[in-house]
């Protein structure tokens, strides 16, 4: 129950990987942490920043596994 959303955002990486493909899943994953990383410069973007550097950091690892 607790861990739902990380499953939903797992799935939604799984996903996303099987129509993109591991090379652009890659591109994107470095896009969306990078993103996220800059979102999160102020406090009030840490709360779109930081599940989008999550985001980011599944895609990565989805595309090189």
């Amino acid at each position: 129950m607790i861990l739902w959303p990380f499953k939903m955002l797992w799935q939604f990486a799984a996903g996303l990987l099987s129509l993109t493909g591991h090379l652009v899943a890659l591109v994107l994953g470095i896009v969306f942490l990078m993103f996220g990383f800059l979102v999160s410069a102020t406090i009030i973007g840490m709360i779109i920043g930081i599940p989008l550097m999550i985001l980011g950091m599944l895609l990565i690892i989805r595309g090189l596994f």
